[in-house]
């Protein structure tokens, strides 16, 4: 027998959570591994004062990992999160862009393979869009599914009270 296609979609569901999870754990892994060259990789755009460069540089992959992990397991805000940086993300390309610059987009670290390969912002802006297409569709499949993600605080304050109940 067939799945039925609330199945197919559930999946699709899941598979699509862990893929942008899994995209933004890695790209903002490779640039914590080396800050100061995405934060060169950054300056090439010439948007963010020099002061702020470094700890740009260090911020913004941390958001990228905790939004990443957060959609791999559905907690609250991660999605949000996600599409905010996608967003952002895509702002600047159009940026570089219309300014008509030549730069890598730094978007998976100073090694990223697609600036080697391509060396444009074009191609970065059409994987964002993608990634913004597959956001998007979360966000419906929740609202069709009334999925509720994981509350962090809500998650935190069930463990820490039964674990005290235990030991009276």
């Amino acid at each position: 027998m067939a799945p039925r296609l609330d199945e197919v979609l559930d999946w699709l569901y899941r598979v699509g959570r862990w893929t942008l999870g899994g995209i933004f754990i890695y790209a903002g892994g490779t640039k914590l591994l080396e800050p100061e060259s995405f934060a060169v990789l950054v300056d090439a755009f010439g948007i963010i004062p020099k002061g702020l460069l470094v700890p740009m540089a260090f911020g913004l992959p941390i958001l990228e990992v905790l939004g990443g992990i957060g959609l791999l397991f559905d907690i609250r805000g991660s999605l949000a999160l996600i599409t905010a940086l996608l967003l952002l993300f895509m702002g600047v390309l159009g940026y570089g862009i219309w300014m008509g610059l030549d730069v890598d987009c730094g978007c998976f670290g100073p090694e990223d393979p697609e600036a080697e390969a391509f060396h444009g912002l074009r191609s970065s802006l059409l994987r964002d869009s993608v990634m913004v297409a597959g956001a998007m569709f979360l966000y419906a499949w929740r609202w069709c599914r009334a999925i509720r993600p994981v509350s962090v605080m809500a998650t935190a304050n069930q463990l820490f009270s039964s674990g005290g109940k235990e030991n009276d």
